[in-house]
C-alpha cells in the first residue's frame, strides 16, 4: 500500500470493503497530518440520511477547504463515510447532483498547496462528473472485498496479512500464514483482528508460528465446515462423530440455509478424492511423504501438466497448497485400497440419503464408523 507521501493531495478511497476503505483513508489522513504538522486538520462526517444532510456535509467540506490555518502551515481534511456518491435516491437528487457538480469544478481549479483531502466512500457512480474530476485531478483507490468466488483471494489475503505482521515487527512462516487465512476466510476486518491476537501471543519472539495461530485464532463459518473432513482425514472417529453431530444440529435448527446432509456427504467425498490423488502423487514420486509446505507449493514445477486431470475439481494444482500440505500428512492414515473402499461406502450412503427413508444422521454415522473404525491395514511401503 503506498504511503501518504506517494499520493496526490486529492484522493477518493471507495469500494465495498468498508474496513479496508476506512483503514486506507485513515492511513492517508494521519500521514498527511504528520507531514503538515499543526493542529488545524479536520474530519467531517459525510454520512447522510437524505439530500439536505448531504448538502450540509458538502457545505462543511467547502468551508474546510477554504479556511486555512490562521498561523500558516498546511491542512488535511478527511471527508469520512460519504454515502451519496452512488446511483441511489440521495445521490440522484437534483440538489445533491448540482452541489457535487459545483464542488467538482472547485476541485478542478483548486490550489492544493498545503492542503490535502481524502474522501472515503462506499459505492460510487463512476459516470458522474464528480468522480471523473477527482480521478483526473487526484487519484481514486477502489478497495473491493475478497470473496470465495475470487480466484486469487487467498494470495491477496496472505500478502495483506504478511504485511500486517511486518508492521508489528513480526515475521510469519508460510505455514502459519496459510493456517490463518484458512481459518478466517475472505474477511479483512476479522483477519486484522486475528493478526493482532497472534502477534500478541508470540510475545517477544520475532516469528509468528502455526502454533500461535492454532492457539488464539478463531475459525469462521467456512473454516468450521472443514472440521468434519479434517477429522475424517486424521482418522479420528470420536472427533468426526462430534463434528458430524454439530453440523447436523445446525442443519436441524436451520442456522445455515446452505447446509444439508447431502452437502456434508459431498464434503467427505471431496476429502477422500484429495487423499486418493495425493496417494497417486506419492506413488509417482512427485511428492515425498514428509514434503514441506514449500515443496508442496512448488508441485506444479515438477508435475507435467498433461499428467493431471484437466477438470479443476480433480486437479491438485488447482487446490491451495495449505489444503494439499495438510492432506499430505493425513495420507498415512489410509491406504489407497481403504480410500477406494471409502468411496464405495459413500456412494452407498448417497443412494440411501436420496432414495431411502432412513434417518440421514444414522446413514452418515454408519458410513464414518464403517470407514474410520475399520481395522487398519498396513500401509504399502514406498
Amino acid at each position: 500500500m503506498p504511503s501518504a507521501n506517494a499520493t496526490p493531495p486529492l484522493v477518493l478511497v471507495c469500494g465495498d470493503d468498508d474496513f479496508a476503505v476506512k483503514q486506507r483513508a485513515r492511513q492517508l489522513y494521519q500521514g498527511w497530518c504528520a507531514e503538515l504538522g499543526g493542529l488545524d486538520h479536520e474530519t467531517i462526517d459525510a454520512a447522510a440520511g437524505n439530500a439536505d444532510e448531504a448538502v450540509r456535509a458538502l457545505g462543511k467540506l467547502r468551508e474546510a477547504l477554504q479556511t486555512l490555518p490562521f498561523f500558516g502551515g498546511g491542512k488535511a481534511v478527511w471527508f469520512r463515510d460519504c454515502n451519496f456518491l452512488a446511483d441511489d435516491r440521495t445521490g440522484k437528487s437534483a440538489l445533491v447532483t448540482e452541489t457535487l457538480a459545483a464542488l467538482a469544478e472547485e476541485l478542478r481549479t483548486f490550489d492544493w498547496t498545503g492542503v490535502r483531502l481524502v474522501i472515503s466512500a462506499g459505492a460510487v457512480d463512476k459516470r458522474r462528473t464528480f468522480f471523473k474530476t477527482v480521478e483526473k485531478a487526484g487519484a481514486v483507490e477502489t478497495l473491493n472485498g475478497w470473496s470465495l468466488s475470487q480466484k486469487n483471494w487467498v494470495a491477496e489475503a496472505e500478502t495483506w496479512a504478511a504485511r500486517a505482521f511486518r508492521e508489528r515487527g513480526k515475521q510469519v512462516s508460510d505455514e502459519a500464514l496459510a493456517e490463518l487465512v484458512t481459518r478466517v476466510g475472505p474477511h479483512a476486518r476479522q483477519l486484522a483482528t486475528e493478526v493482532e491476537k497472534a502477534a500478541l501471543h508470540a510475545g517477544d519472539r520475532p516469528e509468528v508460528t502455526r502454533a500461535d495461530i492454532e492457539a488464539v485464532c478463531a475459525r469462521n463459518k467456512q473454516a468450521r465446515a472443514f472440521a468434519l473432513a479434517d477429522a475424517f482425514g486424521n482418522r479420528d472417529l470420536p472427533g468426526a462423530l462430534r463434528c458430524l453431530d454439530e453440523e447436523l444440529w445446525e442443519i436441524r435448527l436451520k442456522l445455515d440455509k446452505d447446509k444439508s446432509e447431502i452437502g456434508l456427504l459431498y464434503g467427505l467425498i471431496a476429502k477422500t478424492r484429495v487423499l486418493l490423488l495425493l496417494h497417486e502423487l506419492l506413488r509417482e514420486g512427485w511428492l515425498q511423504p514428509g514434503a514441506s509446505y514449500d515443496q508442496v507449493k512448488s508441485l506444479g514445477e515438477r508435475v507435467p501438466p498433461d499428467r493431471l486431470p484437466a477438470d479443476r475439481k480433480y486437479n491438485p494444482l488447482a487446490m491451495h497448497p495449505f489444503v494439499l500440505s495438510n492432506a499430505l500428512r493425513q495420507t498415512r492414515h489410509y491406504t489407497s485400497a481403504e480410500l477406494v473402499r471409502a468411496m464405495e461406502v459413500f456412494l452407498h450412503a448417497n443412494r440411501q440419503l436420496v432414495s431411502s427413508s432412513l434417518e440421514p444422521a444414522l446413514v452418515l454415522q454408519r458410513a464414518l464408523v464403517e470407514i474410520i473404525g475399520a481395522e487398519r491395514r498396513p500401509a504399502v511401503s514406498r
